[in-house]
């Protein structure tokens, strides 16, 4: 179980401060799927990174299973169990897509065990194992192997910043549906950042965040149906459908 209490966080330029994040509160339990949503530039990718460790809380705390991790880095967040995929996914140079299978799990593998977790993502194993993870793969093949090696590692947390961020339609449908399959298969929570209903309407519980606070939050039953109707949330449109 991860907790957050009273996170803010702040940066300083030319013009002063500028207050991210305020006085965060969340629970997140175990088993569970979040998506976190609102307007652009509301917080949402600052909040995931805040859990990931690579940006640190102004004021606050940060729990996992009772253990302050607040000041951690990401290295050490990973090692417990947090695991977070960007926007854009790293290309790695030299590596093959076997190779971050193997490092995502731990363990060696062979061959054969780390085609399972590409098949599970809907991509066919000897077309890819011994790709190199660079510039030849499109957008949607690199999130779809990202997925793979997020489920080889099971991690008990792991955190998707906006994973249909430029990819195409096709992608993206396919990309709802390995979600769905990674909920049954995946022991542990989810926390996806989104902005697309499809992946919405796959949470179990939905967050909206707007001018870096927490303004609703709640069973996906309960709090979708209101973002359906208003179609904004403090003045700002963030919600469109991929149809």
């Amino acid at each position: 179980m991860l907790e957050l209490k009273n996170i803010s966080f702040e940066v300083s330029g030319d013009s002063g401060s500028k207050e991210i994040l305020q006085q965060i509160n969340l629970l997140l339990p175990d088993d569970c799927f979040i998506a976190v949503t609102g307007p652009n530039g509301g917080g949402k990718s600052t909040l995931a990174k805040m859990i990931a460790g690579i940006e640190q809380p102004t004021s606050g705390q940060i729990l996992l299973n009772g253990e302050d991790i607040t000041h951690m880095e990401i290295t050490e967040r990973a090692q417990k169990g947090i695991s977070f995929a960007f926007q854009q996914p790293v290309r790695f140079k030299g590596i093959t897509v076997l190779d971050l299978i193997r490092i995502s799990v731990g363990h060696d593998l062979t061959v054969s065990q780390a085609c399972e977790y590409l098949s599970e993502v809907g991509l066919c194993a000897r077309d890819y194992i011994h790709r190199e993870v660079n510039g030849s793969l499109s957008g949607g093949e690199l999130k779809r192997i990202e997925i793979a090696t997020s489920l080889a590692r099971s991690a008990p947390l792991s955190i998707f910043d906006e994973p249909e961020a430029g990819i195409d339609l096709w992608s993206f449908q396919n990309l709802v549906q390995v979600f769905e399959n990674m909920k049954c298969k995946l022991h542990g929570s989810i926390l996806i950042i989104s902005h697309q209903e499809r992946i919405l309407n796959i949470a179990d519980v939905v967050l909206v965040v707007v001018d870096g606070r927490i303004v609703r939050q709640g069973e996906r039953d309960e709090v979708l149906p209101e973002l359906l109707n208003s179609s904004d949330v403090g003045g700002c449109r963030f919600y469109q459908e991929r149809k």
